[in-house]
């Protein structure tokens, strides 16, 4: 991290500070001291911070980004720590809405080995067909049951 990374992002975080009510810029105001009990953290992570002289961990990362109202993600990335390509949105990694997945891909899915793949496909498209047999017209009376069934 450098000395301009770590500054970047120490303003962006004590801008969100400001946003949300903490007092950081007053000795007596207490906002350093407020943020740091409410998020779990030490105070002297929080201090470090806002002097520029070191970047946080992730723990307190994790525990501080609720209280700033931004996303853990937001907070790594603005840290340089990872890029959003690392940290891709969940969204990001769905299928488009109108995709869908063929009998091939839940075989893939299942690790079924490629030359099983057609006799994996014919069973399971027997299961979702329905049994031409067994149906019968709506309205037709049940069968007779006989002593034989």
């Amino acid at each position: 991290m450098t000395t301009r990374g770590l500054d970047e992002f120490a303003g962006w975080v004590e801008g969100l500070m400001r946003q949300r009510g903490y007092d950081i810029d007053s000795p007596r105001g207490g906002g350093k001291s407020r943020i740091a009990d409410e998020a779990g953290v030490h105070r002297a992570a929080v201090t470090r911070l806002l002097q520029r002289q070191s970047m946080p961990d992730l723990e307190t990362m994790r525990r501080i980004a609720p209280l700033l109202g931004v996303s853990v993600r937001d907070m790594l990335i603005r840290s340089g720590r990872v890029t959003p390509e690392e940290l891709p949105m969940a969204a990001d990694l769905l299928p488009p809405s109108d995709w869908q997945p063929s009998m091939e891909d839940f075989a893939r899915w299942l690790g079924v080995p490629d030359e099983r793949m057609g006799v994996f496909v014919k069973v399971v498209n027997q299961f979702l067909e329905p049994d031409t047999e067994a149906e019968k017209p709506a309205g037709a009376p049940e069968p007779r049951r006989t002593a034989r069934d």
